[in-house]
């Protein structure tokens, strides 16, 4: 079918990919703008598996205080190279970043990086209520999975969807930015503060 200049730079705008790759997409999904985007999306995970292993050396310190000035968030995010870093989308990817963890206060950057001592009673805590509301042995090992899933999707920074756009995850949206720039990029470290709250960290 015939792909319209109109519809590639449609879907460029909603993903900022080059417009072969849109074109390229437009074809594979048939017409279908969604099917497209995710697409370009799964091309964008296997291209960032492959940016993962190289050196990200430069990036930003990127700090937002939320309106009434008692909650904040220092976030480094970073990058291959100081163009990108100088970039104004970069600058925008950090701020989502950053506004998403003061609105969510994540218990961690990813399900790795959470403490055993947490996975193991979340473990127990849904064992102990699957075994109470008598499920089967067999399939108990399954529900607690799913539910340690989305203990992991509530709690953990890169598997949470967006607060500005629940359609997509952070790692998701980080993940767009590697197909975009075309360099690895990630969270390093981040902090968030609150008025009257002590910081561990």
């Amino acid at each position: 079918m015939e792909i319209t200049v109109k519809e590639i730079k449609k879907l460029r705008d909603r993903t900022s990919v080059g417009l072969m790759d849109c074109k390229k997409a437009l074809k594979e999904a048939k017409g279908d703008m969604d099917e497209a985007v995710q697409i370009l999306r799964k091309k964008g995970i296997a291209k960032a598996e492959k940016k993962a292993e190289r050196k990200a050396s430069e990036g930003i310190i990127y700090s937002y205080i939320h309106p009434g000035a008692k909650l904040g968030v220092l976030l480094e995010l970073s990058c291959e190279t100081d163009f990108v870093a100088r970039n104004d989308k970069f600058s925008d990817l950090a701020k989502k970043i950053a506004m998403h963890i003061a609105a969510t206060d994540p218990l961690a950057l990813d399900k790795e990086s959470l403490g055993p001592e947490i996975v193991e009673q979340e473990k127990e805590v849904y064992t102990e209520q699957a075994e109470k509301a008598g499920k089967p042995e067999k399939i108990i090992s399954k529900i607690v999975e799913g539910r340690l899933n989305k203990f992991y999707e509530e709690n953990c920074l890169l598997n949470q969807p967006l607060v500005m756009d629940e359609d997509i995850t952070i790692e998701q949206m980080i993940n767009d930015a590697v197909m975009s720039f075309g360099e690895n990029i990630f969270i390093s470290r981040y902090t968030r503060y609150k008025i009257g709250e002590l910081n561990e960290e």
